[in-house]
């Protein structure tokens, strides 16, 4: 009896053993995907939209989406995430650009602290302006994440990602840089999450952007 009982633990934790080495290599696999599809992630050559959305977090973010509209890519630019305090003259004098664009077509965002609330700020702004398509800026890191959000926030919108790769980072070259590697390993638990994950509409309110919100 105590053999038998022995036999089924051990085979019991072999079985144990081998399910979580296939979990462990399925995740490992899994971010060696989502790090390579981050570092060959390349900006379009020639993206068309409705209008342009920003998710702030850096001020690479923050010019490349006044680029594209200074280039006609799009009608109207939104900066999404703006801290309450950061005001259009702030952010005029913080990139390079035509100045006489943030009088006309662009607009801030104050209430997104996270990328769902980026998401819900970003499909408030798209619905009252009627945008049926949109230029999507963001880090490279960030982007599989937040267009999972924009997806869920905003389903059947044709979205164009136009990532962001700060050279400081190495995304290109990230098995090479611990700290980069770290940074792609932290954000692909949180696509993870976010991709499994319920709707943009089951989170608190307080995560959700309002048209008084909008600037």
């Amino acid at each position: 009896m105590r053999g038998s009982l022995g036999a089924i633990a051990v085979r019991t934790a072999l079985a144990v053993a081998l399910v979580g080495a296939a979990l462990l290599g399925s995740f490992g696999l899994g971010f060696v995907w989502f790090a390579t599809r981050v570092a060959l992630s390349d900006a379009p050559t020639d993206p068309r939209a409705d209008a342009i959305v920003v998710l702030t977090g850096g001020r690479d973010r923050v010019q490349g989406g006044v680029e594209l509209l200074e280039e006609g890519r799009g009608r109207r630019l939104l900066i999404s995430g703006v801290h309450p305090s950061t005001r259009a003259e702030d952010i005029q004098r913080a990139t390079v650009g035509d100045r006489t664009l943030f009088a006309c077509c662009v607009d801030l965002g104050h209430r997104a602290e996270t990328t769902v609330g980026n998401a819900l700020e970003v499909a408030e702004w798209t619905r009252a302006n009627g945008f049926s398509s949109l230029i999507v800026v963001t880090s490279a890191y960030h982007m599989p994440r937040s267009m999972v959000e924009l997806d869920k926030a905003l389903p059947g919108l044709t979205k164009i990602a136009w990532p962001v790769k700060r050279p400081d980072l190495a995304i290109d070259t990230w098995f090479l840089h611990p700290t980069t590697a770290k940074l792609l390993l932290h954000e692909y638990v949180k696509y993870i999450v976010t991709r499994f994950g319920p709707t943009a509409s089951l989170y608190r309110s307080s995560e959700i952007a309002t048209t008084a919100s909008i600037r």
